[in-house]
């Protein structure tokens, strides 16, 4: 086995076809965006993932790394292409029906087609399987379908797809020792052979759980707002039990895992996914939560000036997919009430429908700082700029992440400390 096409090269497939091909395999990456295909052939990438630069810059001057608009034949094919979800959150599988029916007229009997996309339960079974009996081939003879769920961390995706452990799931048991065997020259971590099934619910159950854990410290949160009570500090007490690891609280979740894998498994066993529904509809809630406290932190303002800061997912990457900080921001846009500028280092304007600013810009004469992605940008925020740009210095920090403490002419709010807040609401009264 020497060359793999993958389909698909965004954050997920472009790593992965650059540590194959860092390995030694001759690897094709397809996509549909010319951009991302011109830019890959000479050495360049528009994505921002540590280290991701210079890996994929060797492997393309070594000729080992390659991309195209359309695929070519290959001894593995390896589909990496988006799984959304329908506004009813019922899986849209459309982009890899199409990569499948894509590498059809490309695959010959023996080789290996593995979907590594976060796909729902039977797919590779109900879906993938029947495409390419359609088109003449046996399944379970003729080729070696499989299932293998990426599992990395944004900002460590190359040391992650390395070193993580893999679960490999195929139609046959066949299929899932040969696809084993393309990740095998790759991945230090161990290789977990199981059928297709298993290896799609394992998956969505990995984010199954820190959704539901999430949506309980967000519960809490709200809880500890009702009650005058630090959540943070809670968390910090009650994971000091042996077997309590309780998440941190925050504006919402996103990334194409964790806010859309669960609906997979709701879509397939609606009446029994209770507790998975209504964690969702929690984390839901997150980005209005926000925007109550922002209109209450600016009640007392008539037209106040709000920097949202941060419009990825997670810090330290440029990935805004499904990230509740860009709900928010449209959210405030929309509110007439404020004047609102948005800064994020990491992001680009093209990738955001409304204007970015800089550091300076947003927080010019701005009544409040919102905190919205745990960038180490605003884990290093200079007090002395904020105290001497901004015409009210609060901050409301939604990450929990600046360190930054009330004092000094300093005000600063915490998704799961709002005591202050609800002490100047009381004293507003009591005047």
């Amino acid at each position: 086995m020497q060359k793999i096409c993958i389909i698909g090269l965004g954050y997920i497939g472009l790593p992965t076809a650059a540590v194959f091909a860092r390995a030694g395999y001759e690897v094709v990456g397809v996509d549909v965006n010319e951009q991302v295909v011109e830019l890959l052939n000479k050495g360049e990438i528009i994505i921002e993932e540590t280290g991701l630069p210079e890996v994929v810059k060797e492997a393309v001057e070594s000729g080992k790394l390659r991309a195209s608009l359309k695929p070519e034949a290959a001894d593995a094919f390896i589909i990496a292409v988006p799984t959304p979800v329908h506004e009813d959150h019922t899986a849209n599988v459309d982009y890899v029906v199409s990569a499948a029916q894509t590498i059809v007229p490309f695959v010959k009997k023996g080789d290996v087609v593995i979907v590594e996309s976060t796909i729902p339960p039977r797919t590779i079974d109900d879906v993938v399987a029947p495409i390419f009996r359609e088109a003449g081939f046996d399944p379970e003879q003729d080729l070696h379908l499989a299932h293998c769920p990426e599992r990395v961390l944004p900002g460590r995706i190359l040391i992650e797809l390395v070193e993580n452990a893999r679960i490999v799931g195929g139609l046959t048991p066949a299929a899932a020792e040969k696809a084993a065997d393309v990740y095998r020259r790759v991945v230090t971590g161990d290789i977990l052979v199981t059928e297709a099934v298993t290896a799609e619910m394992s998956k969505l159950m990995e984010n199954t759980f820190r959704d539901v854990n999430i949506a309980l410290a967000n519960e809490l949160a709200k809880i500890c707002g009702v009650l005058g009570v630090d959540a943070h500090k809670v968390i910090e007490l009650a994971n000091r039990h042996p077997r309590v690891n309780l998440h941190q609280p925050g504006p919402g979740v996103g990334g194409h895992c964790l806010a859309v894998d669960p609906y997979f498994i709701v879509e397939k066993a609606p009446v029994q996914a209770q507790m998975i529904q209504m964690s969702r509809d929690i984390n839901n809630s997150m980005p209005d939560y926000v925007v109550d406290q922002i209109i209450r932190m600016t009640g007392d303002i008539e037209r106040p000036s709000v920097a949202l800061f941060g419009l990825t997912y997670k810090g330290n990457i440029d990935d805004v997919r499904e990230s509740p900080a860009i709900e928010i921001v449209e959210k405030v846009i929309e509110n007439p009430r404020f004047d609102v500028r948005v800064h994020d280092p990491h992001v680009r304007n093209e990738q955001v429908s409304f204007p970015l600013a800089s550091f300076d810009q947003a927080v010019e004469e701005a009544d409040l700082v919102v905190i919205l992605a745990d960038h180490n940008e605003f884990k290093a925020l200079d007090t002395h700029a904020l105290m001497q740009k901004m015409a009210r210095p609060v901050i409301f920090d939604t990450k929990n992440c600046t360190g930054l403490t009330s004092g000094g002419g300093l005000t600063v709010h915490k998704i799961g400390d709002l005591r202050g807040l609800a002490r100047n609401e009381a004293n507003a009264v009591n005047k």
